[in-house]
């Protein structure tokens, strides 16, 4: 039985050259702080969109676009051709109650990531030199990460976005952690967003969603272009041997503070020393 946390890709044409692989929203998801789309436009195609209570970052995951809003023109925006160059790309925040049109330059692939709002933000071009590159684990629980928006960041009010590259024969989002209290200073209520790729392309991660209760404990294999949410809940990520795995995040709550509690049974795992 397929789980509702679990999206697969459905192409959906809005029109010439631009189809919509995925749209979840609050009324589609139980994700109530955060929302997000993937387009794929072909060169020449352009999306247009009037945002309202909602505050947006376009992550250009693959091509290059220009990105209009009423008062700016960024040009020439994103870095690569596959997320698997693995280099940092650029991204446009855009506030709430603007209206912006997106114009593809190549063949393209974006994703839209949305937070509720109540502060309007001036739009801010997020170079890919700006985005910090970290590294993050030891042993087999290494990752590389890019920092999009932080908790720190002033460009939005409430949206975290990061990339993650992790390696076959590692584990991420580990070891178990989640963000679902808002219990600071201990622990923040984030839902969160994973939209992930495999390369090669034919592969696979597994990634578990479970709550101390386990009224939530779904495990998935998830492939290429699949999304899983996490409403709440621990939410660790597994890459068999042989694949590379990405997968963007993205989080929002009512405050915009990661601050995480890991699954007791297993946070002994820190504890380890790299070889």
């Amino acid at each position: 039985m397929m789980t509702e946390l679990k999206r697969k890709p459905h192409l959906i044409p809005l029109e010439t050259d631009l189809q919509q692989a995925h749209e979840v929203t609050s009324s589609n998801s139980p994700l109530q702080y955060l929302s997000a789309r993937v387009l794929e436009m072909q060169a020449g195609a352009t999306f247009c969109e009037v945002l309202q209570e909602l505050e947006s970052c376009l992550v250009i995951l693959t091509g290059q676009v220009d990105v209009v809003t009423k008062e700016e023109v960024f040009r020439g925006i994103g870095t690569r051709a596959s997320v698997f160059d693995k280099v940092p790309t650029d991204s446009v925040y855009v506030g709430k109650e603007e209206t912006y049109t997106i114009q593809a330059i190549t063949e393209t692939k974006i994703m839209i990531c949305y937070g509720k709002s109540t502060k309007k933000l001036p739009n801010t071009l997020i170079r890919a030199a700006q985005v910090e590159v970290e590294h993050r684990g030891i042993l087999n629980n290494k990752r590389t990460v890019h920092n999009i928006l932080t908790d720190s960041s002033e460009i939005a009010e409430n949206l975290l976005v990061v990339e993650v590259y992790t390696a076959g024969g590692n584990w991420s989002s580990y070891p178990p952690h989640k963000h679902d209290q808002d219990n600071l200073p201990n622990e923040s209520l984030l839902e969160e967003l994973y939209y992930h790729e495999m390369n090669p392309k034919q592969g696979f991660v597994f990634q578990r969603v479970y709550t101390d209760d386990r009224l939530i404990d779904e495990t998935m294999t998830v492939e290429t272009g699949e999304i899983v949410l996490v409403p709440k809940g621990y939410h660790p990520v597994a890459v068999p041997d042989g694949y590379e795995s990405y997968y963007l995040n993205i989080m929002a709550g009512p405050k915009k503070v990661w601050q995480f509690y890991n699954d007791p049974a297993h946070e002994w795992i820190l504890n380890r020393k790299s070889e």
